[in-house]
């Protein structure tokens, strides 16, 4: 039975737009359709600006965090998938550390679950919508009209019901993979392709060039300037970042062909043997998306409690700004920069280093080599971040031992040599799957710590999700096949 907590939130959970769950067997063919109409849609939500918005020129502080969250500055998708991942992530917090009980084998349960994540998801978007209007994001509330908050709110809280059902259409079965993962990997694929072959003017410090790195590439080449196109000023994108780039997508692709195959036997045929595969990326991007979600939360609070815009900021008091300057510093003339970046404090140790050596006086952000503490911190906490939140995935997604175990059984498979019980096959799991968590954590956290070192394009982050999300849409899209022209394998394919 679900904890008590779960349960305050029935009546509330009966009251909220849902997707319903198909009551038949959807085809392949219509999977692909309803996930590409679902793409269709949140990237015209991301070209629909919101009405009503007061446009001002300056600092946007949630620049490096609009990749992750799949997010465009003031169009309906301002918020991106933020409440959702941060619904998602309190939660499974709650679950992991036993905070609440909850059965996600039994289908009553896990429905109340995913019910209350929804709940959650949207008190999450009217939060959201009132501290940015709050903290000046959409101009400055003192002197904006009534009508135009009103409005703004109206749009955003109206976007992000129908993002949350964007997702759910996917998650309910209707599509392929996930809503949160297909937006992100768009979102930093569009952005990739705009680092490299962008055809903007550079600007101040590479005059007759264009932005797009494989560009000024070509253009530095008939200057006979090639040194041009590397390490570029104003952290303008160059073709280092495209070659780590390509690295690192092979290095993912790699990894995640990596794996571990235990031997089974069908017990219902003798001689008819198969194996299990256990990837060394074995939660696979999971831990990076709810580290990110984490530190835009932080980000997000920071910038209220300790940013140019709060309310504290104008306080005479010495210690109220000291302890403001504890959480996160910035100098005075940040607004000469288009991206906001704290330079001190808590919150600057929590953001990722932005290549290996940047020029401070044409951005806040900096590089590995003018901060090398900074960086280390970083990566200390990120690794330790991306280590736990795939441990606690394990748990509450059904990729602990006890639930595979019961997977293998139920498909009618079974370990040569041992009895058809859960409990040998759980304990050789075991062996395993604690050790493949911590790895895949360790992995995914390095890899997304050297891309943003060495100013990969999409940031280190969004590529690392990015070439994870299409890898699993492809072998997704490789089951749906497989199941549909072999129904009996959508058993043991995981997809009933």
């Amino acid at each position: 039975m679900p904890s008590k907590f779960l349960r305050l939130f029935k009546p509330l959970v009966r009251v909220m737009p849902e997707v319903k769950q198909p009551d038949r067997e959807v085809k392949f063919k219509e999977k692909m359709f309803w996930t590409v109409i679902v793409l269709i849609i949140y990237l015209l939500m991301s070209q629909i600006p919101i009405y009503g918005v007061q446009t001002e020129e300056g600092s946007d502080p949630f620049f490096w965090l609009r990749v992750i969250l799949a997010s465009n500055k003031g169009s309906l998708t301002e918020l991106g998938i933020g409440p959702i991942v941060t619904a998602g992530l309190i939660m499974q917090l709650l679950q992991g550390s036993k905070l609440i009980n909850v059965d996600l084998t039994h289908p009553e349960d896990r429905a109340l679950f995913t019910g209350v994540q929804k709940v959650f998801a949207i008190f999450l978007t009217l939060f959201q919508i009132i501290a940015y209007t709050l903290a000046g994001a959409f101009g400055d509330p003192s002197v904006m009209p009534l009508q135009n908050i009103f409005l703004i709110f109206l749009q955003l809280i109206a976007a992000g019901i129908i993002i949350i059902l964007l997702d759910e259409v996917i998650q309910k079965g209707w599509g392929i993979g996930s809503g949160v993962s297909l937006f992100i990997a768009t979102g930093v694929a569009g952005q990739i392709m705009v680092n490299s072959f962008g055809f903007l003017p550079a600007g101040e410090g590479q005059e007759g060039y264009m932005r797009g790195a494989i560009i000024a590439f070509f253009q530095s080449i008939a200057k006979k300037e090639v040194g041009a196109s590397f390490f570029r000023p104003n952290n303008l994108p160059g073709m280092e970042g495209v070659i780590l780039t390509i690295i690192i997508f092979f290095i993912v692709v790699y990894v995640e062909t990596v794996r571990i195959e235990i031997p089974l036997q069908y017990s219902g045929y003798r001689g008819f043997v198969g194996k299990y595969p256990m990837k060394l990326m074995y939660v696979s991007n999971i831990p990076v998306i709810l580290a990110q979600a984490l530190y835009a939360n932080v980000l997000f609070f920071g910038q209220m409690i300790a940013g140019p815009q709060s309310a504290l900021r104008n306080s005479n008091n010495p210690f109220t700004n000291m302890i403001l300057n504890f959480i996160g510093s910035y100098p005075a003339n940040y607004a000469d920069f288009d991206q906001f970046q704290f330079t001190g404090g808590l919150i600057y140790y929590l953001t990722p280093p932005r290549g290996w050596f940047v020029d401070t006086s044409t951005t806040l952000s900096r590089g590995v080599a003018n901060d090398p503490l900074h960086a280390i911190i970083y990566f200390l906490i990120f690794l330790v971040l991306c280590i736990y939140f795939g441990q606690i995935w394990v748990d509450v997604s059904g990729l602990a031992p006890r639930d595979i175990s019961q997977q293998i059984l139920d498909s009618g498979m079974s370990i040569p040599g041992f009895r058809k019980s859960t409990k040998p096959i759980e304990r050789i799991l075991k062996r395993y799957i604690p050790t493949l968590t911590i790895l895949c954590g360790m992995i995914v956290a390095t890899l997304a710590f050297v891309a943003d070192a060495f100013n990969a394009l999409g940031s280190g982050t969004g590529i690392l999700l990015t070439v994870g999300i299409m890898h699993n849409y492809a072998e997704q899209i490789s089951k749906e096949a497989a199941a549909e022209q072999y129904p009996a394998l959508r058993g043991f394919l995981g997809l009933d």
